[in-house]
């Protein structure tokens, strides 16, 4: 299977601006969907990329971006709705629309973002979305469309949503109440992942598969926000909370104009995000370690010693 012109869907967001960077750096041509070109424009200096203004989900519109088109990465993905029914939206409707148009236009390779954790049968909402779309994507794979799914742990980065948002919050807390504060987590490298998307394209090995992707290490949830507290060079209280204070902090957050925390993250938290295993062999990759990459763009000027102490290790 030849591949030179691909469509990323989400190719503007925090992993698909590393997997469009990459698909660039092996000389593939990379079609990017925007609703607004202005919020891509970064790509826009990269010489094989083409940004459009388009819908997603219509899906004439996306018959019209899959022609011509050899592959298509859909990574668009949410973390809250801003009305019931966008995590059925984004997650479920979407992916059956992208089937549906690669059929229709003869697209051949299809990569899919799903997540650890993804379960018809989940607590939350997010989780039962991303199970459900999940499972209609690996069903469509077959002699007209090879298919391969991705379910990463939580990533980080550069720009990344997670530790960057301790990272603003913890300056202005000298004692932080944490919610859920031994839910786990195998933290993966942003750069990896997409190295892994565009390592699998033309991989006949990785057709019909589901692949869990994680960092070398796990960590639960307090322990993340004290290692940003270090990074920063902030000392904190973290200070754990039970259950039922956690579920309550996460209601009241749900009220917020701005979405920290909401009632279904909570229930998304008490499902371990760990994969159990190494990273796949096939990828042929050996996964940056939080401790390595993190504070390169948490702190703006990271502590000598807490750098030099790593250095060691």
């Amino acid at each position: 299977m030849e591949i030179k012109k691909v469509c990323v869907l989400g190719g503007g967001g925090f992993v698909g601006r590393h997997v469009v960077s990459q698909l660039c750096e092996r000389g593939y041509e990379a079609l990017v969907p925007c609703r607004n070109i202005n919020r891509a424009k970064h790509l826009a200096v990269l010489p094989t990329v083409s940004l459009v203004e388009a819908d997603v989900h219509d899906p004439e519109a996306l018959k019209r971006l899959f022609e011509g088109m050899d592959a298509v990465i859909n990574l668009v993905g949410i973390l809250h709705e801003k009305k019931r029914g966008d995590f059925q939206r984004a997650h479920v409707e979407l992916p059956r629309k992208v089937v549906d148009a690669c059929r229709a236009t003869g697209v051949k390779r299809l990569l899919h973002m799903s997540a650890l954790g993804a379960s018809p049968d989940g607590l939350s909402r997010y989780q039962r979305s991303k199970g459900e779309g999940e499972a209609l994507v690996l069903a469509a794979h077959g002699e007209n469309l090879a298919v391969t799914v991705f379910r990463p742990s939580v990533i980080f980065g550069p720009e990344d949503s997670f530790l960057n948002l301790f990272a603003r919050l913890l300056p202005w807390a000298p004692v932080f109440p944490l919610g859920s504060p031994h839910a786990r987590f195998q933290p993966v490298y942003v750069g990896d992942v997409a190295q892994a998307y565009v390592a699998s394209l033309g991989n006949p090995a990785t057709f019909g598969k589901c692949y869990e992707l994680c960092g070398p290490k796990v960590y639960t949830l307090q322990q993340l926000v004290e290692f940003v507290a270090r990074v920063k060079g902030l000392r904190r209280l973290v200070l754990p909370l039970g259950d039922g204070m956690s579920a309550l902090q996460a209601w009241f957050f749900g009220l917020l104009p701005i979405k920290l925390l909401t009632h279904d993250n909570y229930l998304t938290l008490k499902t371990d995000a760990v994969c159990g295993c190494s990273f796949p062999e096939v990828f042929n990759i050996q996964p940056v370690a939080l401790e390595v990459e993190a504070p390169l763009y948490l702190a703006d000027i990271a502590p000598p010693r807490f750098i030099s102490e790593h250095r060691d290790r």
